[in-house]
């Protein structure tokens, strides 16, 4: 689409009709480009679903408040407020951050299917982490490839529940299902072995065997660089969007959404195969 090949539109495509070719096809343009796009989908439920199990296990998100009626693998992001209750969680993921990274078995992929679109701030941004390490001083890589960063359920640089931007509020019983894990600060993807930087910005929190203020400094340094401008790309939703991006090679942030006009979308969240 744009930024040295960053992202591909899918055009003429029907995703609840894939077979195996044109998926192996769709599956190697993720891996190539980090994020695709499908266009002008009718989807119900089942269908979305159906189609995030192509690509591997699925798993609900913690915050089951918001778990569609249906089926409980999709999340509901939505600023709609409906008899006075909200329909979805409105501020969602809105810095950058890598999905599930908090997990100990994190996200493959995360699906996203586009309902109701404001005119303004209707995408998602990307940071493409495979060019960001690639860029690194080879200093730099040295220091840094063997390191082990300490994640859990959190934005580090806003730990105020009550912000729009920190991370989205999880209740008592939720938080106690989230606990600290191990992930390495430079992974080579699952599926090409390309190495890529991992999560700097979001859920890492510290670093294995390095004093917390060194730490922090490092990953302050490496977010800094990983969430450049020139590594950056931001697709903007049209009704009917179904979008896929690779977790394992992307950062990603949400828009911090107005409420005047209805932004829905269902998400699904696809877990690398442990």
């Amino acid at each position: 689409m744009n930024a040295d090949s960053f992202g591909a539109k899918v055009e003429g495509v029907d995703v609840r009709r894939l077979d195996r070719d044109a998926f192996a096809t769709v599956e190697r343009a993720l891996h190539d480009y980090g994020f695709i796009v499908f266009p002008r989908q009718e989807l119900k439920p089942r269908d979305l679903v159906a189609f995030a199990r192509l690509w591997g296990p699925t798993e609900p998100h913690v915050i089951d408040t918001f778990h569609h009626p249906d089926d409980p693998n999709i999340l509901i992001l939505s600023n709609v407020i409906r008899d006075g209750r909200p329909t979805g969680l409105a501020d969602a993921g809105t810095y950058f951050h890598t999905d599930y990274s908090y997990l100990e078995v994190p996200a493959r992929c995360t699906i996203l299917y586009a309902l109701e679109m404001p005119r303004a701030k209707r995408g998602t941004t990307f940071a493409n982490q495979r060019r960001a390490y690639e860029d690194l001083p080879p200093a730099t890589k040295r220091r840094i490839d063997g390191l082990v960063a300490r994640h859990h359920y959190g934005n580090r640089d806003d730990l105020d529940e009550g912000s729009r931007t920190a991370a989205s509020y999880l209740n008592e019983e939720q938080k106690r299902r989230v606990t600290w894990v191990r992930h390495r600060l430079v992974r080579p993807h699952p599926r090409t072995g390309v190495k890529t930087l991992y999560a700097v910005s979001g859920s890492s929190f510290g670093i294995e065997g390095m004093e917390e203020g060194e730490a922090l400094a490092l990953l302050d340094e490496l977010k800094v660089h990983a969430t450049a401008e020139k590594y950056r790309f931001t697709y903007e939703y049209s009704v009917g969007d179904v979008i896929v991006w690779d977790n394992a090679q992307l950062l990603h942030a949400a828009p911090l959404p107005e409420y005047g006009e209805a932004r829905t979308l269902w998400r699904v969240t696809v877990k690398e195969s442990p």
